[in-house]
Order: structure tokens, then C-alpha cells, then sequence
């Protein structure tokens, strides 16, 4: 080739060449890089280097670097170059396919911004603070230069806009891990999980990426007024599947199941002789059923009732009062407990009702008597 037809050559660059580059000097504000066979260097201002805004030069290359650059403007003995616009022209494509193919990009924060974290994907990606995580998050400070997984949500490469989402990847692996989940329960299942969120009606329990729930009639063997009584968020609790509906993606949970029934021991909790303060729950003809401990009731026949015959134990008795009784017998197969309250009242001779003479003029009767008596007894 002639000095001539090299000369030529080297001053065929015009504006929209790209052109391979190599970095030698660093300013502040500029980039100096030499170009193979031009007859002068290209300079590339800051502005130019990367998509995001940038302190200094070298925060972006270092000399040596080779760079591949675009000429935009072609001055006196300099080339004006940008970085920039050839990173933006390969990323809009490549971002593109991951759009169309709702890929996950795996990349650093670099800035954070008023309303959300910035990222450089060779155009400036941007998320805004609600597409982040799927909670509330207070402060960002701590997001810069962490490596996180986004999705692109949004894209216009004419506007040079491109929104992506994190939540949106966080949403997608609990949705999988919710169907595996739900694949694989079964009734009757215990598992292990933590309060999630309470509500009046019971508690929702996240047992690994799907939630149950605990009816607050599943929470214990006695009664549950307020589920927060019992219960906070946060807490670690055992629970048992009592059923999944996969359609609807609902499941039963329920912690009373897992816990000790109220029968279990009752030998050596309520054994034959032990004396027990217990509460009218029930009446019926043939005695009262008493509550002696939570969730367990005992029988007090209507002949243990008194010392004295009486009709019906609603003569003498009464739902929700108070009575000491006797345990006389346990019978843990069956889960009963026979009771007496007569076996704790002194038995009395005829004739200490002889101050009430059950006459029509008096207006006393037997069961009014024994009605004091059991009366002053369970005080």
C-alpha cells in the first residue's frame, strides 16, 4: 500500500463508524484512546462512557482497556467517541430476548435513587421502590452493590426506558414453591410452621411457602377466646393437616391435634378420691356433668347428688355454678370420670329438717332444704 492510498484509508472515519480502541489517559471529566492507523487520538467524554451517571472517568476504564466505540463527531486532528451508545445498541437487543422470554437478569446495584435502585445493563435499568420486595422496605442505603435477581417488567428502547422488578421474581419462586408444596401435602401430616398473621377467627400459618389455617376452635382443648391470648407473629408452633383443597389452594390446619388431649394421664391427674372444684356444664335427668379440668367432664349420678332423693337434679342445681366433687371412679379407656358431690356433705338425721315442716303454711319443701345445703356447699 502507498504512503498515498494509506492516507486515504486513515481519513475515511466519519461520524458513525465504530471503531476498536485502545484507553491511555484518564482525566477527570475525559477518556483519551487510541485508534489502530488514525492519524489522531479520539477523546470520550464522561457524559459518554456508561449510561449512568458517573463521578470520574475511572470509575468506568482503566488504561489499557480496549474499548469498542462510535464515532459522533469528527473535529480539527480528534475523534469525539461514546461508549455508551454501542453498550445501549447491544444491550437493547439482548434485553429484548430475555423480555420475550420473561428471563431473570442477575446483576449489581449500582446507585440509589429518590424512589428506588438503579442498575447499568448497558442502558440504565430502573426499579422502582415498590417493585423491589414484596413488603414494605424503609430504607435502601444498604442496596448498593448487592447482586440481585431482576425481571424486565417494562421496556421502550425509543424512549430509552427499561423498569424492572425483583418482587416480580420473589412472587414467582413462592408461587413454585406453593405448588410443590401443595403437591406433596397430605391429611394428617404434622408439620412445623410460623404465625403469619392473625385474625379474629384463627391464625394463618406459613408451613414452608404456602399459608394454613388454624381455626381459633383448633388452637387448644379449652376455649380460646381472643386468638392473640394464645398466639403472636412470629411464633414457631406445630400443626396438623386436617384438609387441602388444591383448587382453591385452601388448608386446614390445626394445632389442638397436635397437642396432649385432655384425657391423656387423667389417671394420675384426676385419680380415684382426688377432690376437685369443678363448674356445672350440663344437666340432664339422670345427673350433672361437671368440669374438673379443661376439656374434662365427669358424670355426677343423680344418686350422688345428694343424700336425699330428689326429682331432678335441676332442683338442686344449676348450669355454670360452682361445686366441690369426689372422684369414685376413672375409666381412661372410655374417657369417663364418675363424680359425687354427696360423698363431701356430712350426712345429717331426719330430724335435723324438723325446723322445716314441709306444710303448705310454711311453703318448704325437701329440695328446697337440700338446695341450701348444696347451696352453702358450694360456697
Amino acid at each position: 500500500m502507498t504512503e498515498e492510498m494509506n492516507l486515504d484509508a486513515l481519513n475515511g472515519y466519519k461520524e458513525g463508524d465504530k471503531v476498536t480502541a485502545t484507553v491511555t489517559k484518564i482525566e477527570d471529566k475525559a477518556v483519551t484512546v487510541e485508534i489502530p492507523n488514525a492519524p489522531f487520538d479520539g477523546v470520550i467524554p464522561i457524559s459518554e462512557l456508561s449510561s449512568l451517571h458517573i463521578e470520574k472517568a475511572s470509575d468506568a476504564v482503566n488504561v489499557g482497556d480496549e474499548l469498542t466505540l462510535v464515532i459522533t463527531k469528527v473535529e480539527d486532528e480528534n475523534y469525539v467517541l461514546s461508549k455508551r451508545k454501542v453498550d445501549a445498541e447491544n444491550a437493547w437487543d439482548s434485553l429484548e430476548e430475555k423480555f420475550k422470554n420473561q428471563e431473570t437478569i442477575e446483576t449489581e446495584v449500582k446507585d440509589v435513587v429518590k424512589g428506588g435502585l438503579v442498575v447499568d445493563l448497558g442502558v440504565r435499568g430502573f426499579i422502582p421502590a415498590s417493585l423491589v420486595e414484596d413488603y414494605f422496605v424503609e430504607s435502601f442505603e444498604d442496596y448498593k452493590g448487592r447482586t440481585m435477581t431482576f425481571k424486565i417488567v417494562e421496556m421502550d428502547k425509543e424512549k430509552n426506558r427499561l423498569i424492572l422488578s425483583h418482587r416480580a421474581v420473589i412472587q414467582e419462586e413462592k408461587s413454585q414453591k406453593k405448588e410443590e408444596v401443595l403437591e406433596n401435602l397430605k391429611e394428617g401430616q404434622v408439620l412445623e410452621g410460623t404465625v403469619q398473621r392473625i385474625a379474629s377467627f384463627g391464625a394463618f400459618i406459613d408451613i414452608g411457602g404456602v399459608d394454613g389455617l388454624v381455626h381459633i376452635s383448633q388452637l387448644s382443648h379449652e376455649h380460646v377466646d381472643k386468638v392473640s391470648d394464645v398466639l403472636k407473629e412470629g411464633d414457631k408452633v406445630s400443626v396438623k393437616v386436617l384438609s387441602v383443597d388444591r383448587d382453591s389452594e385452601r388448608i386446614s390446619l390445626s394445632i389442638k391435634e397436635t397437642l396432649p388431649g385432655p384425657w391423656e394421664g387423667i389417671e394420675e391427674k384426676a385419680p380415684v378420691g382426688s377432690v376437685f372444684e369443678g363448674i356445672v356444664k350440663r344437666l340432664v335427668s339422670y345427673g350433672a356433668f361437671v368440669e374438673v379440668l379443661p376439656g374434662v367432664e365427669g358424670l355426677v349420678h343423680i344418686s350422688r347428688i345428694s343424700h336425699q332423693h330428689i326429682g331432678t337434679p335441676h332442683e338442686v342445681l344449676e348450669e355454670g355454678q360452682k361445686v366441690k366433687v369426689k372422684v369414685v371412679d376413672v375409666n381412661a379407656n372410655e374417657n369417663r370420670l364418675s363424680l359425687s358431690i354427696k360423698d363431701l356433705i356430712e350426712k345429717e338425721d331426719n330430724e335435723s329438717f324438723g325446723d322445716y315442716e314441709m306444710t303448705e303454711e310454711t311453703g318448704f319443701s325437701l329440695s328446697d332444704v337440700i338446695g341450701d345445703q348444696l347451696k352453702k356447699f358450694s360456697e
